[in-house]
């Protein structure tokens, strides 16, 4: 068997291995379905509600790709400012340690107070999980530059902003993709906490609606295609950064 072939049977064989785990425990413990239910159950559920799935995953698969966007805009525009000012750098690195300090969730409220039950109080959701391990990887990335790189752009007497667009920041690359990637992996979160304060639709929405009613199979259905959305997401930004940091070695 191929490496390549190995490769795409592994994903196939841990769902599988999972969904067996499952299985087994909703039999030897006897738990009511309201709890725990059945696979074939939740499977039902998503065919018997197909639509409101299909509808409710646009609408927070629009919410997480906005919010990546900005995150990783934000992320890598204050990265570049404070590596660019130590002054800045000063101002806005106690910022960002406090925007983490605060927990997301006790603002999902204020925003959606502010901001609405639309989809702007839950992009913005997303962008205050994403931006800063954007921010902290790519910041990170730039700072530690090879010193010999930086020495070899002085002696051809390479201006600073020289430096930061042509060593810096190809230097920093690598670290601004792993930022994004777990980016990608931590988007949905902003956006799923957003829909449980306050919305009209999505996949936060549905499952807090069937955990309302106790329909248990609906709200394992709904995180069933969030899980599945986060790793195809996860997947699409790892292949695309593969393809533009083709130069990066994998060891």
């Amino acid at each position: 068997m191929t490496a390549k072939l190995r490769a795409l049977l592994r994903p196939f064989v841990t769902f599988a291995g999972l969904l067996g785990l499952w299985w087994l425990a909703v039999r030897l413990a006897v738990l009511p379905p309201y709890m725990l239910p059945d696979p074939v159950d939740v499977a039902r559920a998503l065919v018997t509600w197909r639509d409101l799935l299909f509808w409710s995953t646009l609408t927070t698969l629009t919410e997480i790709g906005l919010g990546l966007l900005a995150g990783a805009g934000l992320g890598g525009g204050l990265a570049l400012a404070m590596m660019v000012s130590p002054v800045l750098r000063r101002w806005l690195m106690p910022l960002l340690l406090l925007s983490q300090a605060m927990p997301v969730f006790a603002l999902a409220p204020l925003l959606v107070l502010w901001f609405g039950f639309g989809i702007s109080s839950k992009v913005i959701m997303a962008v205050l999980v994403i931006f800063f391990p954007v921010t902290a990887a790519f910041f990170d990335g730039l700072r530690r530059t090879d010193p010999g790189w930086l020495d070899l752009a002085r002696t051809m007497d390479a201006s600073p902003g020289a430096m930061l667009r042509h060593v810096r920041l190809m230097a920093a690359l690598p670290a601004f993709g792993s930022g994004l990637r777990v980016a990608a992996a931590v988007a949905p979160i902003g956006a799923i906490l957003g829909e449980w304060v306050g919305a009209a639709s999505g996949l936060g929405y549905v499952m807090l609606s069937a955990n309302a009613r106790i329909q248990t199979d609906l709200m394992f259905a709904a995180l069933f295609v969030l899980a599945v959305v986060t790793v195809l997401l996860w997947w699409a930004v790892d292949r695309l950064l593969r393809r533009v940091l083709y130069w990066v070695p994998e060891s």
